[in-house]
């Protein structure tokens, strides 16, 4: 239940954050002028999103990290927020620099996990028993039928 209250209080957090980033954003783009959507872009969502990201992700068991069902919130966080910078600078979504910045992410965070997203772990004894047994009795059943077969054609010449 307390884990519960505390996520509850971390996504209110994060929402206040990004209202209050959003309408600092939009001041600083509307004010500035030259502020686009390359370097600076960049630099906001480094800022305002990895950052928070980053904290998320240490806060979670890097053991952890590889399993979609713990990280699906924090990634989908951590692309809304990139996603709230871009339409507060009016700039277009996805885009090249936020596919960089997301490859940046996973050569970070995710370099060791499998395609599918699942984390990778034996199977259960009773699907890996049969798999390890059946192959050891077959070959002792073949090396007996040999050894049989060989002492009982020695009578017969």
């Amino acid at each position: 239940m307390g884990s519960q209250t505390g996520s509850a209080l971390q996504r209110q957090a994060l929402l206040c954050f990004i209202i209050t980033a959003s309408s600092c954003v939009s001041r600083v783009c509307l004010d500035s002028v030259g502020l686009g959507c390359g370097a600076d872009y960049r630099s906001l969502i480094e800022t305002l999103c990895q950052d928070k990201f980053r904290l998320d992700m240490q806060a979670l068991d890097q053991r952890h990290w590889c399993s979609w069902e713990d990280t699906v919130e924090l990634y989908g966080e951590l692309t809304n927020c990139t996603f709230v910078v871009a339409r507060e600078l009016k700039c277009y979504w996805p885009n090249r620099v936020v596919d960089e910045f997301f490859i940046q992410v996973h050569q970070h965070y995710f370099h060791d996990c499998s395609l599918s997203g699942r984390l990778l772990r034996d199977p259960p004894n009773r699907i890996l028993g049969p798999f390890i047994v059946v192959p050891i009795l077959v070959t002792l059943l073949m090396t007996a039928l040999v050894v049989w077969r060989s002492k009982r054609s020695e009578g017969i010449v």
